[in-house]
């Protein structure tokens, strides 16, 4: 059995949190200049929307490869080409004259931006086990949760002294300061000796064996539907902010700051009961959060006109129960297949971008309009994520931090239920 890497916590949880900041960036620093680019290129909001559904779809079918490709070419490698495509993309956008165009380097961001994120969960499990796997997660998710509430923020600041395609400079003079961090600071965690060929037919194979594990649809699709609760949300932002919360273009920050307020909390607690609790105990919690968040937020609805800022209330107590939940879901996959970490976490990604895609592209556009029906499809997809976890949680004897860990040589998933 190879030796873990010896690499500084901190600084692994800095970096890693880091490089997974650039993927929300992307999406939440435009949400103030909607209406503005809107009015530049004379498209409906529903058009404008489309931005998102772009960028959401090509991240989803490019997840498929970020994690497979880093366990035949190692991490590092993978992260870098992402980071400089990403800001490849940022100047495209910036520079983009009509709706088209901007889809298209839309897209570009999103084929390029999960690579942090995706590796980066590979790389912990790399250098780290057990409980100790557990706090680190929690540590990243933490520092990642601060970008979808400085992301708006930073968007409204832009706009309000500067044309929106400044919001694309910045972007890419941030994928740029994190290449150079890239290269100077993460170690490669993922050796020659370990690595698997880079054949697209096994690749192919291995991800759709992954897929085709019961278990593991399982649990991605739990996490992928507790997050669309919120995600219904972080999706409408423009429509909530602006014409429910009736702020203005540079109050986003009203929005979002409780909310990631919620999930760095939440994800705190997480790595605070990490060896203190079961898993199965830490995840029970966090469900029964989420739960009565969504419900709180479907009563508070049917009774009042939302205002700021109790709407924010269940909101944030939403985003508290969805960090208590992921890290542990996240760690439980990756023990599924210690030998292809990468690609568990690539197609978690899948699943989870797939049922983002639909909420940002099918539902957000149909429910942002009323405050109830926002409401009523969060409780949803909080409901139906429970269900599917006590499904998974009915086949399994239990969640120690993680799931049992199975090696799956071949990728060959052990379960067939």
């Amino acid at each position: 059995m190879s030796p873990r890497p010896a690499v500084s916590t901190l600084r692994l949880a800095l970096l890693l949190g880091a490089l997974s900041m650039f993927g929300p960036f992307a999406i939440d620093t435009l949400f103030p200049a909607f209406p503005a680019i809107a009015r530049d290129f004379a498209i409906t909001p529903f058009a404008m929307q489309q931005s998102i559904t772009a960028y959401l779809v090509a991240y989803a079918v490019m997840s498929l490869l970020h994690g497979p490709v880093s366990d035949s070419l190692g991490r590092k490698p993978v992260i870098l080409a992402g980071v400089l495509v990403f800001g490849l993309a940022s100047i495209g956008c910036a520079l983009s004259q009509s709706l088209p165009e901007l889809l298209f380097y839309r897209a570009l961001q999103g084929v390029s931006a999960g690579s942090g994120l995706i590796v980066g969960r590979a790389i912990i499990r790399d250098c780290l086990e057990g409980d100790a796997a557990q706090r680190l997660m929690s540590l990243v998710t933490m520092i990642f949760s601060i970008a979808p509430a400085l992301a708006p923020i930073v968007g409204g600041w832009i706009i309000g002294v500067a044309h929106w395609s400044w919001i694309f400079w910045c972007l890419a003079l941030l994928s740029l300061s994190l290449a150079l961090a890239t290269a100077l600071a993460l170690p490669e965690t993922h050796p020659k000796h370990l690595r698997t060929p880079l054949r697209p037919r096994p690749l192919l194979q291995g991800n759709l064996a992954i897929l085709r594990n019961p278990q593991f649809l399982r649990l991605a699709l739990a996490g992928g539907c507790n997050f669309a609760a919120l995600f219904v949300y972080i999706s409408s932002a423009p429509a909530f902010v602006l014409d429910i919360l009736k702020l203005n273009e540079q109050q986003f920050g009203w929005f979002f700051v409780p909310m990631i307020a919620g999930m760095t909390l939440g994800a705190f607690v997480s790595g605070r009961l990490a060896g203190r609790v079961s898993g199965t105990q830490a995840i029970r919690l966090g469900f029964a959060v989420c739960l009565g968040a969504t419900v709180l937020n479907l009563s508070y609805n049917l009774l009042a006109l939302p205002g700021f800022p109790w709407a924010m209330v269940p909101i944030s107590m939403n985003a508290f129960g969805i960090a208590l939940v992921f890290p542990i879901l996240a760690l439980s996959i990756l023990d599924m297949y210690p030998r292809q970490r990468g690609a568990a976490s690539s197609m978690q990604m899948v699943v989870g971008l797939t049922v983002n895609s639909t909420v940002a592209g099918l539902i957000s556009p149909s429910v942002s309009h009323s405050p109830r029906l926002m409401a009523l499809t969060s409780a949803l997809f909080a409901v139906l994520a429970w269900l599917i976890w006590r499904s998974y949680a009915r086949r399994v004897v239990s969640v120690p931090g993680v799931a049992e860990p199975r090696d799956v040589a071949g990728l060959e998933p052990t379960e067939r239920l």
